[in-house]
């Protein structure tokens, strides 16, 4: 407040001694009442505000950890850290599948971290679906214990195995169709062979059909060449006719 005076007089007899300029600077008194009127904020009162706007409790960063010692790490102050879990599903993923199911059978599922961590290890272990079923299963009845914090976390990892279990259902429902229409082909095939093969015969006997019947047609002889026993006998038919 003294700061706030001092600058308020200085801002007066400032005022003061523009009365004796000339009429241009007089323009400038408004702009100078103007000014005196602002008041001006502490610094303290600025770092005030500033320190306001960080959060009341930092977490720990484990992103060096070492992924050989995160599985150790137990306790309320890592449970609770999001950060901790987020590492922990970074571990996991450099894996191999084998020793990511090791890792899993070390941890039982009776309580939510453990079924949390086992969950995130078998998760990278190329499972089958129906083991990622059971997993998300368990740990829906255990998720009403996780806390606040790590619920998002949690939730975001949970909709990622649900959608690899819809991937892996739409990919088994697409191998089945494929397989339907394989086997559609292969019928289609099978009767375009079949009728082929009828084409093919029916034709052939055809063509043995016309060849019998040329031969035949060329064999068969002409009128003007029967022989004279198979005339019949005119002369004698109209001889009788003239008899009275």
């Amino acid at each position: 407040m003294k700061r706030n005076q001092v600058s308020m007089s200085h801002v007066f007899s400032r005022v003061a001694g523009a009365v004796l300029l000339p009429k241009k600077m007089l323009r400038a008194l408004p702009c100078l009442l103007l000014a005196g009127c602002v008041s001006q904020t502490p610094e303290h009162a600025v770092h005030e505000q500033f320190e306001e706007q960080l959060p009341e409790h930092q977490l720990a960063d484990f992103l060096l950890t070492d992924c050989g010692n995160i599985w150790s790490l137990t306790g309320q102050a890592f449970d609770t850290n999001p950060l901790f879990w987020l590492r922990s599903m970074d571990c996991a993923g450099r894996l191999a599948p084998a020793e990511a199911r090791a890792e899993a059978r070390v941890w039982p599922d009776d309580t939510w971290q453990d079924a949390f961590k086992r969950g995130i290890l078998l998760s990278s272990a190329k499972i089958t679906p129906l083991e990622r079923r059971e997993n998300i299963t368990r740990l829906d009845v255990l998720s009403p214990q996780i806390p606040a914090p790590v619920r998002p976390l949690y939730q975001l990892w949970r909709d990622g195995q649900t959608s690899q279990l819809q991937l892996a259902e739409e990919r088994g429902r697409y191998g089945k169709l494929q397989q339907s229409t394989d086997a559609e082909l292969d019928t289609l095939r099978q009767q375009q062979q079949f009728l082929r093969e009828q084409l093919d015969t029916t034709t052939r006997k055809l063509e043995n059909l016309t060849d019998i019947e040329r031969r035949l047609s060329s064999r068969k002889p002409a009128g003007n060449d029967l022989p004279d026993s198979a005339r019949p006998a005119r002369t004698e038919t109209k001889q009788e006719d003239a008899k009275p």
